[in-house]
């Protein structure tokens, strides 16, 4: 029996949540490594002159690398399992955020952060695949919507430990924060991982059969989820910034702001993960946040006038929403693919979006510094909105499932 297959009254086993935990762990330290120079913009913009599209640049740096290795650590999470896949890929990204910490002068720090980007993404694809594999597929919103989790939580974390530490050390004492989470977590993972059981489902051949080529379902998908990211990388690049330079906000204070927002937002994507279950789709949940993000994104686009109070609680609610897409995407994806391609897909998954994400430092610094933040997140709302005709079907959903 494949565990699509499992009748919901086993009840999911004690040891699928202890993996669930795990993955959850070690995903949120590597993006609190991933995270961490987006919070040094303030530091490099306001003190030693960087420009807001230089500093993105550099916040971009470990988003790109993980964009260059994110296939290939699912396949090789498809070929040999979970388990050394996300701890040797912490293990790296501490080894990575150590030399960052050295590193002399700006090249060598983009450099390092691109290196620990490319061994941190082991943990996207590969901690998607556990919790397929463990988890039966009426608890699977719920528990994907958890291991989602992780990326809000690493940037909490960052955002309120990364501004404090570099406001005394600088960018090395920053960077220690990553390094302890990945070094810790890559240790505990080789431990405590347990990798799935797994079953494939094969040609007549006995290969995998390949879910790209006999549908046009994954691509949509990937497609909407690489828009839906500009507004959540967006707020999670220059919300720091934005309620600092344009709202008037001291950093300690908008870094809690942030997140506390990225909180909720984790939150969030549990709330919406049990929705998917409840209603038995991951689709019609996913077009309900598109469209849900353009309003947010144009309310944040007039907060400019409305007080800080007023520009907390609308990043709060954009913030959240902004978010709450990824695991209702992923959750799809991975059953969409089955077990043979879950890691690649995944990997695939995750490439798309952070291509989108590792633009958006760049282009919308550059496009803030043109026309401002409000008409900045106005254009950023298009993304979205051009999202939802994009959705798949439920219809096609329910046949492919």
């Amino acid at each position: 029996m494949t565990q699509d297959e499992r009748p919901a009254t086993i009840g999911t086993p004690t040891r699928a949540w202890i993996m669930l935990a795990l993955g959850v762990a070690a995903q949120a330290s590597g993006t609190v490594f991933v995270s961490a120079p987006a919070f040094l913009i303030p530091l490099l913009h306001t003190e030693r002159g960087m420009s807001l599209a230089e500093a993105g640049v550099l916040a971009g740096a470990p988003t790109f690398g993980m964009v260059l290795t994110l296939i290939a650590w699912g396949a090789l999470a498809d070929r040999v399992g979970e388990k050394w896949v996300i701890a040797g890929g912490l293990a790296l990204t501490a080894l990575a955020a150590l030399a960052a910490m050295a590193a002399q002068g700006y090249v060598w720090l983009g450099i390092f952060l691109l290196v620990g980007g490319m061994a941190s993404a082991s943990t996207n694809a590969a901690s998607g695949r556990v919790v397929v594999g463990w988890f039966p597929k009426e608890r699977r919103g719920l528990a994907m919507g958890i291991r989602q989790m992780s990326q809000p939580l690493g940037v909490t974390v960052a955002a309120v430990a990364v501004p404090t530490l570099a406001a005394g050390g600088g960018v090395a004492a920053a960077l220690a924060a990553p390094l302890a989470l990945t070094a810790v977590l890559a240790v505990v993972c080789a431990i405590g991982i347990i990798d799935p059981p797994r079953s494939a489902a094969a040609r007549p051949d006995g290969l995998p059969s390949n879910p790209y080529r006999s549908s046009g379902f994954l691509w949509r998908v990937h497609a909407v989820s690489v828009l839906l990211v500009v507004p959540q990388f967006t707020l999670s690049t220059f919300g720091l910034v934005w309620l600092v330079a344009d709202v008037g906000w001291v950093t300690l204070a908008a870094g809690i702001l942030v997140g506390v927002s990225q909180f909720v937002g984790a939150l969030g994507r549990i709330a919406v993960g049990v929705l998917s279950d409840r209603v038995g789709s991951r689709i019609r949940p996913l077009r309900w946040v598109a469209i849900a993000a353009v309003a947010v994104m144009l309310l944040l686009a007039g907060m400019d006038a409305a007080g800080w109070a007023g520009a907390a609680v609308a990043f709060v609610i954009a913030t959240t929403v902004s978010v709450a897409d990824n695991g209702l995407a992923f959750t799809s994806v991975a059953e969409m693919a089955g077990p043979a391609w879950a890691g690649r897909a995944l990997g695939a998954q995750n490439t798309g979006q952070f291509v989108a994400a590792s633009a958006v430092g760049p282009a919308v610094g550059g496009l803030i510094g043109l026309v401002g933040y409000p008409l900045a997140f106005a254009l950023v709302a298009l993304f979205p909105a051009a999202a939802v005709p994009l959705i798949p079907s439920a219809t096609a959903e329910h046949d492919r499932l």
